[in-house]
């Protein structure tokens, strides 16, 4: 591997490690999962369901027809959401010269990790915090495989395939922290190659000043909800996959 390649990786991960740190800190990231599962099952489930479902899964007292309406409920509002900041930031003023983009950004994973968060909880995953209701080192790692799994990555498919077929073969198991970070690092460092990409684009839209806010906002469309509809589609086929029961992961 080149010199070139390898500060061009560094660069990438540098990239996406301070996205990170800068879209969990926005107030709306961090999902409480029993607040969240509480909020959404009323629609459709009795207390007592409800209790089950936040005590156990979700997939107990759901139809998938249930859980796909919630789903897409979720998807439409950040999209909504992601679209409207994305659009105001795209409006001319001067002020998106001082690091609009990276700002653009942040809002924008921002709202992947938050929807990442409850489409998981729907689909009965256990919480991505820690027992201080915390995202940990472990947690963006699993945050950052599965926006790799959102943007289509193939090593991040197979290693949430891998994950599950580990998590399959026993009753509870602990995620390889080993494994996590096999395949992290690699992933980010993509991610971020990627990000580059994306913010020249909106970057390239916001110079026009009587256009930037549409173009901004239609980038942020046509990026977001590709990445949404392909997370659901993992984790429907993960639904179908009968003999896995997601609750048997411990993060």
């Amino acid at each position: 591997m080149s010199e070139e390649t390898n500060e061009k990786n560094t660069q990438s991960l540098a990239l996406w490690n301070r996205v990170l740190s800068t879209s969990v800190k926005l107030p709306f990231v961090k999902v409480d999962r029993d607040e969240f599962l509480t909020k959404e099952l009323t629609k459709f489930c009795t207390p007592m369901e409800v209790i089950t479902a936040v005590n156990e899964s979700p997939t107990k007292v759901l139809t998938k027809k249930e859980i796909d309406k919630l789903a897409n409920q979720c998807i439409s509002y950040h999209l909504t959401m992601v679209c409207g900041t994305s659009a105001l930031m795209g409006l001319p003023g001067g002020w998106w010269m001082a690091g609009t983009i990276p700002t653009d950004l942040a809002q924008f994973y921002g709202h992947v990790l938050s929807l990442m968060q409850k489409l998981m909880y729907l689909y009965g995953w256990p919480p991505l915090t820690d027992i201080n209701n915390q995202l940990d080192d472990e947690s963006l790692n699993i945050m950052t495989l599965f926006v790799g799994v959102m943007m289509g990555n193939k090593l991040a498919i197979e290693a949430l395939g891998k994950i599950v077929a580990q998590a399959s073969k026993k009753a509870s198991i602990k995620i390889s922290e080993t494994l996590m970070a096999k395949y992290a690092i690699k992933i980010a460092q993509w991610i971020g190659i990627n990000m580059t990409k994306e913010g020249f684009a909106k970057g390239a839209g916001k110079v026009l000043p009587l256009v930037g806010a549409p173009i901004s906002a239609t980038i942020t469309y046509y990026t977001f909800r590709p990445m949404a509809r392909r997370l659901k589609k993992h984790l429907d086929d993960l639904y179908e996959m009968r003999h896995f029961d997601v609750r048997q992961l411990e993060y």
